[in-house]
């Protein structure tokens, strides 16, 4: 850091204080978030950070102007953040950047036009990424990490503040992708459902109405608790929304959505193209398609043992693991198209113990009671059409259509 005098700092401060005041009085939210998102480590925030610890009594230039003592509850402890900010003490700088967040939240509540949501949307952003620096500091010192889940209470509160009626409640949406954020990296992704229900079931809300950068990433976690809760039609849907509406340009973005929507896709029988998984850099999910085309159970295990940490840490594995299923279909259709090749009038009737011979030609060694109840399994989930005879083990398919498509419908519908 170059030399500071204290002039400079004194000056700096009071530059600070004059932007904050006037971008409120001037109602300019973009001038007003610039001075409240210490995570964009901007050359001047830092700065202001280095007077503030040089120049120990800003809190008597606030005091003693009545432009900055209005809003001294707020700006007190913003200084105090960014200090702490400034020399790595997260855990400090979040506490005191929760205070000057409820401090402003009061104000908010008061300004009857929504001009500052886009400040606030910084407030909320700057909130969560503090708390997760907080809980990391935290965590090195042998210490419970608490913070993330404070940042989770006090969203709430400023979601409380949004969604009710007026031009405010259009910030609800990126209130509510903050609050799913905080969610799922703290593994409490049930708390998600009161939020949803406000968004959903109150019709108070037009969704059309959001912004769009909301919108699809609202679509993409919602999408992802579908994927949790194996309803799959609904992921489908709220993923496909996420992947149409979002920024072409973002490779990124497109690539986490894809994460989720390819498994659920591969559920309702829809296979990726290779080119799209090569594009996308999701090669870990082309063993697994090649699987189900093939049938070939040894190859969808492997994938699976493969990349079992990806695919867990993603929340994926059991969705993929239950492919089996049609893996075994793909596996009993190739056995039928081989034997209407050699004696077409047999073809519907497929042995028992030829299904257990293919398997161990795969190294997969199953007895026939095994088999048997997969055979059971798949008639039952209309993954094979017929039935099987018991006394002669023998699978004996409809003449029509013996194996249906899936067609966009989940395993069992």
């Amino acid at each position: 850091m170059a030399y500071l005098s204290m002039g400079e700092a004194h000056r700096r401060i009071t530059e600070y204080l004059n932007s904050f005041s006037e971008s409120v009085f001037s109602q300019d939210a973009a001038s007003l978030k610039l001075l409240l998102c210490f995570s964009s480590n901007s050359p001047s925030l830092l700065s202001v950070a280095d007077s503030l610890n040089l120049f120990q009594d800003a809190n008597r230039l606030i005091k003693q102007s009545d432009k900055y003592s209005q809003f001294g509850e707020i700006i007190v402890h913003l200084f105090r953040s960014l200090q702490n900010y400034r020399l790595g003490h997260s855990f400090d700088a979040y506490n005191a950047y929760e205070k000057a967040a409820n401090a402003f939240i009061q104000e908010f509540r008061n300004w009857d036009s929504a001009w500052a949501l886009e400040a606030l949307y910084v407030v909320a952003y700057e909130i969560r990424i503090l708390a997760e620096r907080a809980d990391r500091e935290l965590a090195s010192s042998g210490k419970p990490p608490e913070k993330l889940k404070g940042a989770g209470s006090f969203l709430m509160k400023v979601f409380g503040v949004l969604a009710g009626k007026g031009p405010k409640r259009v910030g609800a949406l990126y209130v509510t992708c903050q609050l799913f954020k905080i969610y799922f990296k703290l593994g409490t992704v049930h708390l998600c459902r009161s939020v949803i229900r406000s968004i959903e079931a109150v019709r108070i809300f037009d969704f059309e109405e959001f912004p769009k950068r909301d919108k699809v990433t609202y679509m993409y976690y919602t999408g992802r608790l579908e994927v949790f809760n194996e309803n799959f039609p609904a992921a489908d849907h709220k993923l496909s929304y996420a992947l149409t509406h979002c920024n072409p340009h973002s490779e990124a973005n497109i690539r986490m959505i894809l994460k989720y929507l390819i498994p659920v896709k591969l559920s309702l029988g829809i296979l990726p193209q290779d080119w799209l998984l090569e594009k996308y850099n999701l090669v870990e999910y082309r063993n697994v398609v090649l699987a189900l085309k093939s049938g070939d159970l040894r190859l969808l295990r492997a994938a699976l043992d493969e990349h079992e940490d990806r695919f867990l840490r993603s929340g994926v594995y059991l969705v993929l693991e239950k492919l089996e299923l049609q893996v075994y279909q793909r596996l009993l259709k190739k056995i039928y198209i081989i034997q209407k090749q050699k004696d077409p009038s047999k073809a519907h009737q497929i042995k028992l113990e030829v299904i257990i011979k293919a398997l161990k030609w795969l190294e997969i060694d199953m007895d026939s009671d095994e088999v048997e109840c997969i055979v059971v399994i798949l008639i039952h989930k209309n993954l094979v059409k017929g039935y099987f005879a018991h006394k002669s083990k023998v699978v004996v398919l409809s003449k029509q259509d013996p194996f249906p498509k899936l067609n966009g419908k989940p395993v069992g519908s």
